[in-house]
């Protein structure tokens, strides 16, 4: 018979619980540093069960970001972790990558054939935002004192755009005029600019998804508008597409909306890669139409990292993971493979908006055709429908679903509307879930209609 030693069980770790371990029996610290360590293990697994109290990402059709990524995209962003984009002479592949992918865009966006791609990545569309208004600003003022005229009251004109324009606004010193919506309107009119742009607008951006409502505003008819302003006054007014989510969105699936470079007025064009570009959180896009637009008293060179390398950033140090991310997805996808994740998120959108017309209740704003794939509705009768949509929020929260309810701009802020987004990972069988829930909720506030909102404004999902 086979002979067995006993084991030394004092030697142990008596922690091999995590639960039953030291620091489980603890308030996790909060406000100061432990004075020692903890096992690995340990922390790793309390602090997992913590963020179980985060919604789960899944649900969460407010947010316009990734919310899916791929085993491949995984791994590539472990293996990067220690690639920071900003050391170029340390990661010269990852700065070549980059490049790779500005080009790639500025292809994709239809810059004019014979020009070097002229753009960099940033941590977000927000980023790349303000760095093409600051390009605008200093455009400007270059000109103004050229011509001997005062520089100290710059604008910049809009319609109902995302809270990064009032940060830049403020942040730059520059007047945001932002033009109220007219009715029925979701977007920016052309007929509206004569009324906001004069010799101190430094541009006008474009939405190329309206944040509120999902749909494109008229690109092309902006810039032709601003061309029979230099006709009649003399102002060379420069385009600026915030295209955070429809520029990974129109190229495949509204290739003939001229909204990009074919336009000669648009000078600039970002974009978030980690929204409908599919790539992981953290990094967006900025491409110029030529480089001549981009003015070189922005640009700054630096030799402490190891070499001499150019930088235009709000940031600094940041990861490189993201940008080999984006690579791999467009090596991965390529242009068909980007259409048909496209296509079939719109296909879903307009599905679900078949289904919530259907209802009865509400009206389309956007009905998933056109621009993004999402939806937005508003009531029909909220004065008789027994509930608002905040109520219909809150109900749609029990079963863990995140749908946003906000009121639209002004003029139209009385308009409270709901939107949903269709991602990449949001399939079709998760929207049906969705309907029925809406459905039930809807039914179960109609049965029992709900007591006058307080005078407080109530507050919707900010993304």
């Amino acid at each position: 018979m086979a002979l067995h030693q006993t084991k030394d069980t004092h030697a142990r770790d008596d922690g091999t619980d995590v639960f039953a371990s030291a620091l489980s029996g603890q308030v996790l610290p909060k406000y100061r540093i432990p004075d020692d360590h903890s096992p690995a293990e340990v922390v790793y697994s309390l602090l997992r069960n913590e963020l179980l109290l985060d919604g789960n990402a899944a649900q969460n059709l407010a947010t316009f970001c990734t919310t899916w990524s791929d085993d491949a995209v995984h791994r590539l962003m472990d293996e990067c972790l220690d690639k920071n984009m900003i050391d170029k002479d340390e990661y010269p592949q990852t700065a070549e990558i980059e490049a790779r992918c500005v080009n790639i865009l500025a292809d994709l966006w239809n810059a004019p054939p014979g020009h070097v791609g002229t753009g960099c990545s940033t941590t977000g569309s927000s980023e790349a935002a303000m760095l093409g208004g600051l390009a605008l600003k200093w455009r400007w003022r270059e000109r103004r004192r050229a011509e001997g005229k005062p520089v100290d009251r710059p604008n910049l004109v809009c319609g109902p755009v995302q809270i990064c324009w009032e940060k830049f606004a403020r942040y730059f010193d520059v007047e945001l005029r932002q033009v109220p919506l007219e009715p029925g309107a979701t977007g920016l009119r052309p007929h509206q600019l004569a009324e906001y742009v004069d010799e101190n607008t430094i541009g006008v951006v474009a939405i190329l998804g309206v944040t509120y409502t999902c749909d494109y505003e008229p690109v092309a008819a902006i810039a032709a508008a601003l061309d029979r302003i230099q006709a009649e006054h003399g102002w060379d007014v420069p385009v600026h597409v915030d295209a955070a989510s429809g520029g990974f969105v129109a190229p495949f699936l509204h290739p003939d909306t001229v909204w990009d470079f074919r336009l000669p007025r648009v000078a600039s064009v970002n974009t978030s890669g980690h929204k409908y570009g599919l790539a992981p959180l953290g990094v967006g896009w900025i491409v110029w139409r030529t480089a001549d637009l981009l003015p070189a008293q922005l640009v700054f060179d630096v030799d402490y990292l190891g070499g001499d390398m150019p930088t235009f950033a709000l940031n600094f140090s940041r990861p490189g993971g993201e940008v080999i991310a984006q690579y791999y997805l467009f090596l991965r996808l390529g242009r068909g493979g980007y259409r048909r994740v496209q296509q079939a998120c719109a296909d879903t959108a307009r599905y679900l908006a078949a289904e919530i017309e259907g209802m009865g209740p509400f009206t389309l704003l956007y009905d998933g055709q056109g621009a993004l794939p999402a939806v937005s509705y508003t009531l029909t009768d909220p004065a008789g429908a027994g509930f608002s949509l905040h109520d219909l929020s809150d109900r749609l929260r029990m079963r863990g679903w995140q749908v946003p309810s906000y009121p639209l701009p002004a003029d139209r802020q009385d308009t409270v509307v709901q939107r949903v987004l269709i991602r990449h990972g949001v399939t079709r069988d998760q929207t049906a879930l969705l309907v029925g829930d809406l459905r039930r909720a809807v039914e179960h506030l109609t049965a029992t209609p709900q007591p006058a909102p307080a005078t407080a404004p109530r507050s919707g999902f900010h993304h």
